[in-house]
C-alpha cells in the first residue's frame, strides 16, 4: 500500500502539508475522511477486469464473490485509514507526505472493488466507519511509535494482506476471470509496498503484535463478508 518510491525520512514528498497550522491539518484530514468513506472513486490506472467476461451467473456464486469483494473493499477503506493516521503521527514531514501519497495511490483499488460490487448487485460493507475509525486510531498510534516502527508495522499488514488476498484467489470460482484479475493485481501491488517498506527501514514488530493484527484482520473480514 506504498508508492514505488520507498519511504523514509529522506524521501521527496510528493504533497506538501509543511505549512499547514493543526487546525488546517485537522480540517484536511476531515475533508480526506468523508471522500474515503463517501466518495465516489476514480481510478488513475485502467481495471485490471478490462473487457474480460463475467462469468458469475448464479446467485450463490455471485453471493460468494460479492462477500469476498466486500471484504476487499473494507481492507482498503481501513488502508486508507491506517495512511492518514500515520501521516497524522508521522516524526517527520517527508514521513508524513509519503504517507498522505500512499493513501492516495490506493483509491485505485477501491474504485476497481466498488465496480466489481456493483457489477455483482452488491454493496460496500455497512461497518466502513468503522473499519475507517479503528484502523485510524491504529495507525496514529504506530505513527507514534516513530518512523521506523510505522514502516514496520506497514510492511507486516501487507505480508498479512497479500496471504488474505491469496485465500481469495483459491476460493474463487474458477471461470470467474473478472474478478481473479482484480485480486491478482491487488496482490501484486500489496507484495510490492510491503518490500518497499522493509527497504526503506521498517522493524520487524513483536510477535504478540503481528498476532494481534492478524487477530484484528480476521475479526473484520469475517463481519464485512456478511455486513
Amino acid at each position: 500500500m506504498l508508492p514505488d518510491t520507498p519511504i523514509g525520512p529522506s524521501s521527496t514528498p510528493a504533497t506538501s502539508n509543511r505549512d499547514l497550522s493543526p487546525a488546517d491539518r485537522a480540517i484536511a484530514q476531515f475533508d480526506r475522511t468523508l471522500r474515503t468513506l463517501f466518495g465516489v472513486h476514480e481510478a488513475q490506472r485502467p481495471s485490471p477486469a478490462g473487457d474480460l467476461p463475467d462469468s458469475v451467473h448464479s446467485p450463490t456464486e455471485r453471493r460468494h464473490v460479492a462477500g469476498l469483494m466486500r471484504v476487499n473493499h473494507a481492507g482498503e477503506i481501513a488502508a486508507q485509514a491506517l495512511y492518514q493516521g500515520q501521516a497524522l503521527t508521522a516524526n517527520h514531514t517527508a514521513t508524513r507526505d509519503s504517507m498522505v501519497s500512499a493513501a492516495q495511490d490506493e483509491t485505485d483499488h477501491l474504485a476497481w472493488c466498488e465496480q466489481r460490487l456493483k457489477e455483482l448487485d452488491s454493496r460496500r460493507s455497512l461497518l466502513d466507519p468503522v473499519w475507517y475509525a479503528g484502523s485510524f486510531a491504529i495507525g496514529a498510534l504506530a505513527g507514534i511509535a516513530g518512523d521506523k516502527a510505522s514502516l514496520g508495522f506497514v510492511a507486516e499488514t501487507e505480508r498479512q494482506v497479500v496471504k488474505h488476498l491469496e485465500s481469495h484467489l483459491r476460493q474463487l470460482p474458477n471461470g470467474d476471470a473478472r474478478t481473479r484479475a482484480i485480486v491478482e493485481q491487488l496482490r501484486a501491488d500489496e507484495a510490492r509496498h510491503g518490500h518497499a517498506a522493509e527497504t526503506a527501514g521498517g522493524t520487524s514488530l513483536p510477535a504478540p503484535i503481528r498476532k494481534l493484527m492478524a487477530l484484528t484482520s480476521r475479526i473484520m473480514t469475517r463481519t464485512a463478508y456478511w455486513i
